[in-house]
């Protein structure tokens, strides 16, 4: 499934240079957010991160860009939840959440000879999300971070109902009709 490892200064630099968010969390939670991008990275069968697609329905977009384009999405919306939903959101549990909601993709997919985006068999045995939980108990991260990260797929059988999850929903899904426009898919909204 995947190798926990802190991976090479050379990765880490790579992972720590493409994350938007790592600072605005303490330190700590930004070494433990890396550990866990370098660790699906390098289990996964992509030699670079760019190589890493956001779907099969958007193979040319990069999982980087939506990974990004989340975190600034979700980061926008959490004053709103302050100010009308009256939510008190912590940083230090939102911004984990956002930056990892799709820590497992690498290790989903694949591209076959012709270069289509394929799943894996692990893709194929476990949904999107629970494996990315599993990485992130086993790194520390606060259950409900873990909790968010395995219920936010569209098609998992049920949701969290924190203020947190609601803005990771709107957040992804804002990014991901994004990214499938951006590449003549239909999107999340008109499906």
């Amino acid at each position: 499934m995947f190798t926990l490892t802190e991976g090479t200064g050379n990765q880490r630099a790579a992972v720590r240079t493409w994350l938007a968010g790592l600072d605005a969390v303490s330190p700590e939670t930004a070494e433990r957010i890396i550990t866990a991008w370098v660790t699906t990275w390098t289990s996964s069968l992509y030699a670079a991160l760019e190589d890493i697609p956001f779907s099969a329905n958007a193979p040319g977009y990069p999982l980087m860009r939506h990974i990004n384009e989340v975190t600034e999405a979700g980061r926008a919306l959490m004053p709103r939840a302050v100010q009308d939903w009256g939510s008190a959101i912590d940083p230090e549990i939102m911004l984990p959440i956002l930056i990892l909601h799709d820590v497992d993709k690498p290790l989903l997919s694949s591209r076959d000879a012709a270069g289509m985006v394929q799943k894996t068999p692990l893709a194929k045995r476990m949904p999107h999300g629970v494996v990315g939980a599993m990485l992130l108990r086993d790194l520390g991260f606060p259950q409900q971070v873990i909790e968010t990260v395995a219920t936010h797929a569209t098609d998992a059988p049920f949701h969290g109902d924190t203020a947190e999850a609601h803005i990771l929903h709107y957040a992804d899904l804002f990014a991901a009709d994004h990214a499938l426009r951006s590449q003549g898919a239909v999107p999340f909204y008109r499906r």
